[in-house]
């Protein structure tokens, strides 16, 4: 199986890397547009800032190759964020993947913290992303923005307020949560992800 982690203006990528080779895969890692193109599976992972994201993917055509892919998909963090409409985050235009807009945590009476750093549970599992996942399962969080609830949400969470976990779109599944940073939770997301016919 040829997976590809898509490879652009933001960090992350060795981390899932290593993910993957911890279940006997071996990505490659590039931002060429026939790799991707080529590819059976693709990951889109994340951590940075959404406008200069965007300017990477712009500037080399990525935005078009990416809303057009037919193979599964999975964005992770910033690449969930990336694949919404809009983000709040320096007013940044996305792809347009999920017609959802991606909002900035508000102030909160509860004292917590902004950015969200840490481990939370995922409720209202539906999609084979999920098999064998029990409800309340826990997973690692690190943002400060998150899309809201909406009709493509496979599992929610809450932080300050409900917000969607994952969301799906036909072949294009995506988590704000790090699968490659959540043990044997996220392994297992990964590992759904690697065999499901989708």
């Amino acid at each position: 199986m040829n997976v590809v982690i898509i490879q652009y203006n933001a960090g992350n990528t060795c981390s899932v890397e290593n993910a993957l080779h911890r279940l006997g895969v071996s990505p490659i890692i590039s931002d060429d547009m026939d790799t991707i193109i080529g590819a059976d599976k693709i990951i889109f992972p994340g951590v940075g800032h959404a406008e200069s994201a965007m300017r990477y993917l712009r500037e080399r055509k990525l935005d078009t190759v990416i809303k057009n892919l037919q193979q599964p998909f999975l964005g992770i963090c910033l690449g969930q964020q990336l694949m919404c409409a809009h983000s709040e985050e320096g007013d940044t235009d996305c792809l347009g993947i999920f017609p959802v807009t991606v909002k900035k945590f508000p102030d909160n009476q509860q004292g917590l913290k902004i950015p969200q750093i840490g481990w939370n549970a995922l409720q209202g599992l539906k999609s084979p992303l999920f098999k064998d996942i029990d409800e309340n399962s826990y997973v690692y969080f690190v943002h400060s923005y998150y899309c809201a609830l909406s009709e493509y949400t496979i599992a929610t969470t809450d932080y300050i307020l409900p917000f969607s976990a994952a969301i799906q779109k036909e072949n294009f599944y995506a988590t704000q949560f790090h699968p490659e940073k959540s043990a044997d939770i996220g392994a297992k997301v990964l590992e759904n992800f690697l065999v499901a016919k989708f």
